[in-house]
């Protein structure tokens, strides 16, 4: 009841605020079968000065999810790319934020959460703009959606960026060794520490979402410096806030404006497998939504075969890939890199998501696309890592280094 009524005080916070947003647009969405009439927002921020790439060709930011918002957590990103001359779209994926609601005020039904529902919702707001190809930038489940909208709409794609590419429900097995071979095989105290807290009963779940979350933010030392004072039985103030941070159980956090699952988060279990059943063997990723799978829709199947779809893509893509990414691991990036006959792959020195955890390298990386200069993503990527940090997560992980001693 506490988080409910926390919960309820933020959203009549967040969404006025939300709506205020520069450079805000509706959209009408008419009815359907399956989906009640709805007004789609979504926000286009024009170049500050002269446009960097091609007049009238904007590019598409889909961040990933499913349930993070558009309109109200990227706006610094926004202001950024205008300044840098990048004409950016955004749009408020249905089911969150701005876009969560019926004309009655009602929140949209999940029979409403489709991905090539959100495929259409992105043509009709290009539609609504005079747009007829744009690069499209998605980020995690935003990557999905955008090779996803690659093979639908080809004709209106100018060229692709990847990051943190998901492509595939197939690639849980990749997913699964690479978190094993490092967390649970490797030759670390870190490796260590987790067997040793598996064997003295540690919850699976809460184990895996905190230690990957902590390696992805800052690596191994920062996992084992937490983990040393869990297995002592004085868990930091740190490793309480990540399980916190990490955790997609019930309890998971639902903050309006800028991530709401509850509904957008459908497509993730039913399109999806976020709910694939778990193999029995340590750190498995598939615990990660166990314990609320249940709630949502079962898996009914892929809608794309992206890896089938990947060689005809006639525009350039470019992957930006995390060298500590656990979630959608690099080698999912350099199979895709292999697939996509017009490719240039950069990793730089991060986790999951350069979009949420490393936003200027994300718009770097954008800016060569617009130019037609994504083929110099690889030799740039070591000066896309050292760019300042001015992720929302980056003053969590000082956080992290600061109350590990506590």
């Amino acid at each position: 009841m506490k988080q409910d009524a926390l919960t309820n005080a933020i959203d009549r916070l967040a969404r006025p605020l939300a709506a205020r947003t520069p450079g805000l647009k509706w959209l009408r969405r008419e009815a359907t079968r399956d989906t009640p009439e709805f007004n789609l927002a979504y926000v286009r921020t024009r170049p500050e000065g002269p446009p960097a790439g091609p007049a009238g060709v904007p590019a598409v930011i889909v961040p990933g999810g499913p349930g993070l918002a558009s309109v109200f957590p990227y706006r610094g990103l926004r202001h950024l790319a205008a300044k840098d001359g990048l004409d950016v779209i955004m749009v408020e994926h249905r089911g969150v934020g701005l876009s969560r609601e019926d004309l009655n005020g009602t929140p949209l039904p999940r029979s409403a959460m489709w991905i090539d529902l959100v495929l259409n919702d992105i043509a009709a707001v290009l539609d609504a703009e005079s747009v007829e190809r744009a690069f499209i930038a998605g980020s995690s489940y935003g990557s999905y959606l955008a090779s996803a909208f690659a093979t639908k709409y080809p004709h209106r794609v100018e060229g692709l960026l990847l990051d943190s590419a998901l492509q595939s429900t197939k690639d849980l097995s990749i997913e699964r060794k690479t978190v094993r071979d490092l967390l649970w095989d490797g030759d670390t105290r870190a490796a260590e520490l987790i067997r040793d807290l598996t064997v003295a009963g540690a919850d699976q779940r809460v184990l895996l979402d905190a230690t990957r979350a902590a390696y992805e933010l800052s690596g191994l030392a920062l996992v084992e410096k937490l983990l040393s004072r869990e297995i002592r039985g004085h868990p930091s103030l740190s490793w309480r806030a990540l399980t916190t941070y990490a955790r997609r159980d019930p309890s998971i956090a639902g903050i309006p404006a800028y991530y709401e699952f509850n509904i957008a988060g459908t497509i993730g279990l039913r399109e999806l497998n976020y709910g694939a059943k778990p193999d029995g063997e340590p750190l498995d990723p598939a615990l990660t939504y166990s314990l609320i799978a249940p709630d949502f829709p079962k898996f009914k199947g892929e809608p794309y075969n992206l890896p089938a779809a990947t060689p005809h893509f006639d525009f350039p893509v470019g992957l930006l890939v995390g060298d500590r990414d656990l979630r959608t691991p690099p080698k999912i990036a350099h199979r895709t890199a292999t697939l996509a006959p017009h490719s240039a792959l950069g990793t730089i020195s991060n986790g999951h998501s350069a979009l949420d955890t490393h936003p200027l390298a994300f718009e770097k990386a954008l800016k060569l696309l617009v130019l037609g200069q994504i083929e110099r993503l690889p030799d740039l990527a070591p000066a896309l890592s050292a760019l300042p940090n001015r992720a929302l997560t980056d003053p969590f992980v000082k956080a992290m280094g600061l109350l590990s001693g506590y």
